[in-house]
């Protein structure tokens, strides 16, 4: 009989296998989860010299991108778990006699991957803007404690715009310390060296405040001997370790989706300008003959602005993509694991798991990191960084149809 003659038997059907998906995957994503953070916390406070309270900050931050990388794989040992066992069991087979296809039995793992691949997209959004973000400020604002822990154990602290290296360390008193930095991104560098001197962090101006008596401050060559006591305020962006924080531009990788459309017509605009600003000064060059002005080492630096424009162009227009198909590789897992589980019919769900993944690692990964590196280089479209889902749903179709039909 028609499978339309037993709408109560599908709707069981359709209840009993969403309620063992969704059990499965809550248990497995939160066991999973827990790790992933455990491991993201403890590894950035280990590089950083975190303390106790501030790897404990770090944790809300931490959460999104932890979650974003364990709903995909969840999702596959889940379907792997239930399908897998309703194969061996011959679950499918009994179906299929009854004369129900196989799809029926599908439908519901496509649908709540579909689900988790809308809030992958969110949480993938989440991670590379609001959780990096936060990390990164909880790491600028233990500056201090970080610079001490590294004091200590290695004699030395280094971010890309300041560094100082210490004979010793007595308590809160650093022996003999030698700073480096630098005020802006194009300024001198500023040597002080001192008989000792201590740090304090102030959140309220979020600076680090360098306390020093006794320095010698060298800019440039021109030295100048300071006696007593000294204060020098450094912004925490500067002290931080963390690369880009300079209070320049925030990189396409950390803005959130709503704001990367307004960036790209402000980034279109700037390319304009400075495209119409060579053009410009090119032609003026032309008509008053001084070609000086055209000279490689005169122009070198404007086409390096240009380029470096339009990279951050590229990047920008390859973000949402890279977020999207990030997400979406929930659903493309699924439509791969699903099918290949029934068709394997083995209760074994790591072997299971390992046979349907395996293939993913190798597939879908390098296709994914080969169109992203492409579309960021602006070799191809942005849409290229979908080729990885494309090539997953492709085979999961393919196996879709054996299933259905054997």
């Amino acid at each position: 009989m028609p499978p339309a003659h037993f709408p109560s038997m599908r709707t069981t059907i359709d209840r009993y296998i969403l309620w063992e998906l969704t059990r499965g995957f809550a248990i497995a994503l939160v066991l999973i989860t827990v790790f992933l953070v455990l491991i993201g916390v403890l590894t950035e406070a280990v590089r950083m010299n975190l303390g106790l309270m501030p790897t404990l900050r770090l944790i809300p931050f931490v959460l999104p991108s932890s979650l974003a990388f364990a709903v995909p794989g969840t999702i596959l040992f889940t379907v792997c778990l239930v399908y897998g066992r309703m194969g061996a069991d011959n679950e499918v087979v009994a179906v299929k006699a009854m004369g129900v296809s196989p799809l029926v039995l599908l439908w519901p793992a496509f649908m709540l991957a579909f689900l988790l691949s809308i809030v992958g997209v969110w949480l993938n959004d989440l991670a590379y803007s609001w959780g990096y973000l936060g990390m990164q400020r909880v790491v600028i604002q233990s500056a201090e404690e970080i610079a001490y822990g590294m004091l200590r154990t290695q004699g030395s602290y280094a971010s890309p715009r300041f560094s100082i290296v210490v004979k010793d360390v007595d308590e809160r008193r650093l022996i003999r310390p030698i700073i480096h930095f630098q005020p802006s991104a194009t300024g001198p560098v500023c040597t002080i060296s001192a008989r000792e001197a201590e740090l304090k962090s102030n959140l309220e101006r979020n600076t680090l405040v360098l306390i020093m008596f006794d320095c010698e401050v060298d800019v440039a060559g021109a030295r100048t001997v300071l006696p007593g006591r000294r204060e020098q305020e450094i912004p925490l962006t500067l002290a931080s370790s963390k690369k880009g924080a300079d209070g320049g531009e925030i990189s396409p990788a950390h803005l959130p989706l709503s704001q990367i459309s307004g960036e790209t017509d402000k980034q279109l605009a700037l390319i304009r300008e400075l495209e119409q600003s060579l053009a410009a000064e090119s032609a003026l060059a032309l008509v008053t003959g001084e070609l000086d002005s055209l000279s490689d080492a005169a122009w070198k630096p404007r086409r390096a602005h240009l380029a470096s424009a339009k990279l951050r162009l590229n990047r920008l227009r390859t973000e949402p993509c890279r977020r999207w198909a990030a997400g979406f590789s929930s659903l493309c897992f699924v439509m791969v694991g699903a099918p290949l589980a029934i068709w394997l019919r083995n209760s074994d769900v790591m072997s299971t798991f390992f046979r349907c993944f395996c293939p993913i690692l190798l597939i879908y990964y390098p296709c994914f990191a080969f169109g992203l590196d492409q579309a960021k280089a602006g070799d191809v479209p942005p849409y290229t960084v979908w080729a990885g889902n494309l090539v997953l749903a492709l085979i999961g179709l393919w196996l879709l149809r054996r299933v259905v039909k054997h």
